[in-house]
């Protein structure tokens, strides 16, 4: 269905890909012990996150690109959990620039996500647009400062920026149902919150631009930094130590996102639900905690829960209900999701989302 180039840019992780295949695997070492006379006839799947109330405790996590597998994938994955009653985070490598988004999806909880640029008048600028947008919270990812060696993308062509190959660019051309619904999208294909008016760079001169401008010598005082610029909810992905937690706290962060970047950075980095409870233990209730990682079913959301997140991100489900089926096939997923978590509760004799705890988990000693 999809170009082998553009699949393996969304299915592929870093070297060997172990921590990608870990991130989904390290859900097995943990069984639920279910306590089925809990009388939970009905269930409330919804969680209260920054003054905000989602449907779900399961929101849809940044990923670059995604109008490359469905015209205005963005705005097609934002309608769709914004129907589900949950939030969307946009990465600020979308096809679309923020303000477009803004305006096509709904007033649902909308989250933006960016770096700590070298230019920190950019980091800024990013900032006040998303402010002056509406957006609700901001999330700084810190753990790409430097491009992962994802091998999948170099043999394809497809790294950043774009090389590929006059025999992948004619493979392209013979997935027809890609090619068709996207024939008028391809020629605008762009990093939309990059582009300055007048100028006429393309897609693979942005790119070449995009890597200088993360700022490698990252640290504490630049999330305190960006602190004083944003005053609504500030998270930061890509935390797996636990002294990470805690500094974050310390910085005036108001959530974590425990993440490897979907195994896409460090390969042999830990599985971010393995590294959840240390985390968890650090923050001590004083920031909210999301996980982002190798969430494939409603179990996984209830065991993520049960070892204290607060709520759950997905990313590659989502594209891929995306390239299925755009906005349609987005909601599929998180109708698929929203359901297996319902019967996993049911089963586990649990009525909401706040009887979710670490007695219902049994680990492996």
């Amino acid at each position: 269905m999809l170009p082998r180039a553009i699949f393996d840019f969304v299915d592929g992780g870093a070297e060997d890909e172990y921590t990608l295949r870990r991130n989904e695997s390290a859900f097995d070492a943990v069984a639920l012990l279910p306590r089925p006379l809990g009388g939970s006839a009905e269930r409330d799947l919804s969680i209260s996150l920054f003054g905000q109330r989602l449907a779900l405790p399961l929101m849809v996590a940044p990923t670059g690109l995604a109008g490359l597998l469905w015209p205005d994938g963005e705005a097609a994955s934002a309608r769709a959990a914004a129907a589900a009653g949950t939030a969307y985070c946009l990465s600020h490598a979308s096809v679309c620039t923020l303000e477009a988004l803004a305006t096509a999806a709904t007033a649902a909880p909308r989250w933006m996500q960016t770096y700590i640029y070298r230019d920190r008048e950019f980091s800024r600028e990013i900032a006040e647009r998303a402010a002056a947008a509406g957006y609700d919270a901001l999330v700084v990812t810190v753990d790409t400062q430097y491009l992962g060696n994802r091998e999948r993308d170099i043999r394809n062509g497809f790294a950043i920026p774009p090389r590929l190959t006059t025999g992948e660019v004619a493979r392209m051309a013979l997935k027809l149902g890609w090619l068709m619904r996207m024939r008028s999208a391809i020629p605008k294909i762009t990093f939309g919150n990059y582009v300055r008016p007048g100028n006429a760079e393309d897609l693979t001169a942005m790119a070449e631009r995009m890597l200088t401008l993360p700022e490698p010598g990252l640290a504490w005082r630049d999330i305190e930094w960006l602190r004083g610029v944003w005053r609504g909810p500030l998270l930061i992905k890509g935390i797996l130590h636990p002294e990470d937690g805690a500094e974050a706290v310390a910085h005036g962060v108001d959530g974590v996102i425990v993440s490897n970047h979907g195994g896409r950075q460090l390969d042999g980095a830990a599985a971010a639900f393995d590294a959840l409870p240390g985390v968890v233990d650090a923050v001590q209730g004083r920031a909210s905690v999301l996980i982002d990682g190798g969430i494939r079913r409603g179990s996984h959301v209830v065991k993520a829960l049960a070892f204290g997140a607060d709520c759950c991100c997905i990313g590659r489900p989502q594209l891929w209900g995306l390239a299925v089926g755009g906005e349609a096939g987005v909601a599929h997923v998180l109708d698929i999701l929203r359901r297996e978590i319902d019967l996993a509760m049911a089963l586990s004799g649990l009525s909401k989302i706040e009887d979710i705890g670490a007695d219902i988990l049994s680990r492996p000693s």
